[in-house]
């Protein structure tokens, strides 16, 4: 989406036609350039199209709002499950008020393997495990995702179940296997029916196929099903036809990297701050940290926010929001000069210490911002660093090169949650600036 807002001739209707035919997500806007309602199309063209033809009048999900709407806007995605993704992630940060769904705290599912146990086991997960797991997803369809675990416990006989089950242990001797056993489904290590090494190698064709190493398995499963059809056995021909679409839905998933959701990690906050103290090079535990964001989901308007973390969880009345007032058009770096410039006379003038890191939502260029107005103000800064989203980078002053932890790591985690909630918070603001008058401000 571009930072500056198409010209808008003959309303959002006219501005639709010249979308991109490509996956994506559009943003209905009302006259005070809220965004009221989101949506995810296979063809933003078409499915945008959609809302402003005759035909709409009769969609009672639609014509009660659609007068509202005096502007539309769009964000490219990659692909439908992208968008879907990015429509999810987006409802839940700006809460459109005619989005009914998506506005709860539910999450989608991920495919989870445990990894530290001598019999991993495969779950369907709301809320994966940090650590000793090797995880797929997020998936956007928790009944294909559930059925393709059905189907695959068939081909590589894994257990679901919950035990602890350790190799060698004689008391399972006497256990007695599930159904999943009994229909061939599960190889039973609850009865130490296969040994360590045996089971761990299905885990690992598994694991394979989840990867990308599927050919193989659904060119036998097509195999088989063409061969039913032959032998006029229709019914078994329907059931590895419904075999083979359930797995092929294992693609419709999003990147792990890309599309984790913050929330339904848990962020240790000690552990997380910890971790900071060692890869910052700092000489105590920092206690205090700020995150300042800046947003123009339109281009019409820039607004800066700054959230404050005390001991890693969220201190609402360190909240302060930013009407950006030196900047005429849409400059990112330019705003963060002003915001950051105003924080620290604000700290000055009250007599008030500076947080133990002072975090910019960006990458080095919005870092060099952040400086600058230290270096204006002749202050020296506290640790200053700046978090760059798409490749989830750590970038600090006089340092070349970024640093980069791993996406389970405790302090990234920290780190994220710091500027996600930057940025909910500013893009809420954005929303609600020309509604709100009055802005008590820094």
């Amino acid at each position: 989406m571009s930072d500056t807002p198409s010209p808008v001739v003959n309303g959002p209707a006219a501005k639709v036609r010249t979308f991109p035919t490509k996956p994506g997500v559009y943003l209905m806007k009302d006259a005070q350039s809220r965004v009221i309602y989101i949506g995810k199309a296979k063809n933003l063209r078409s499915r945008a199209g959609s809302y402003f033809q005759k035909t709409a009048a009769d969609d009672k999900r639609i014509r009660d709002w659609i007068g509202e709407v005096v502007d539309v806007d769009f964000l490219e995605a990659d692909s439908e499950v992208d968008a879907l993704l990015l429509e999810a992630r987006l409802i839940k940060d700006i809460q459109p008020k005619h989005n009914a769904d998506l506005k709860d705290g539910k999450s989608f599912p991920y495919l989870q393997i445990t990894t530290g146990e001598d019999f991993p086991r495969v779950n369907f997960t709301r809320t994966p495990l940090d650590r000793g797991v090797k995880l797929y997803g997020p998936f956007p369809h928790a009944k294909g995702l559930r059925g393709a675990i059905q189907v695959l416990q068939k081909v590589f006989k894994f257990r679901t179940c919950s035990l602890d089950i350790e190799e060698g242990d004689s008391r399972w001797r006497w256990f007695r296997p599930c159904l999943l056993h009994s229909i061939d489904q599960c190889t039973a290590p609850c009865n130490l029916r296969v040994d360590r090494e045996t089971y761990r190698k299905d885990i690992n064709r598994l694991r394979l196929f989840l990867d990308g190493k599927k050919d193989q398995v659904l060119r036998e499963i097509e195999e088989e099903m063409k061969e039913a059809s032959k032998a006029l056995q229709f019914e078994k021909a329907a059931r590895l036809r419904d075999e083979l679409k359930s797995l092929q839905t294992l693609n419709l998933r999003g990147d792990l990297n890309k599309h984790a959701q913050p929330e339904v990690f848990y962020v240790d906050p000690r552990k997380g701050l910890k971790g900071l103290q060692k890869i910052l090079g700092l000489e105590s535990m920092p206690r205090t940290i700020h995150c300042i964001d800046i947003a123009h989901l339109g281009g019409t308007e820039t607004v800066g926010s700054l959230v404050t973390f005390i001991d890693g969880l969220p201190f609402k009345p360190g909240y302060r929001r930013y009407k950006i007032k030196s900047v005429t058009g849409v400059d990112d770096f330019a705003s963060i000069r002003e915001v950051v410039s105003r924080r620290v006379q604000s700290l000055q003038e009250r007599d008030e210490p500076f947080p133990d890191i002072f975090m910019i939502d960006g990458g080095k260029g919005q870092l060099s911002s952040a400086l600058s107005a230290f270096e204006a103000l002749g202050v020296k800064p506290p640790t200053l660093i700046s978090l760059a989203k798409k490749e989830e980078e750590i970038y600090l002053p006089n340092r070349s090169d970024p640093i980069v932890l791993s996406r389970r790591s405790f302090s990234l985690r920290l780190l994220q949650y710091v500027r996600d909630e930057a940025h909910r918070f500013a893009q809420h603001y954005h929303h609600m600036l020309r509604k709100k008058r009055t802005f008590g401000e820094d």
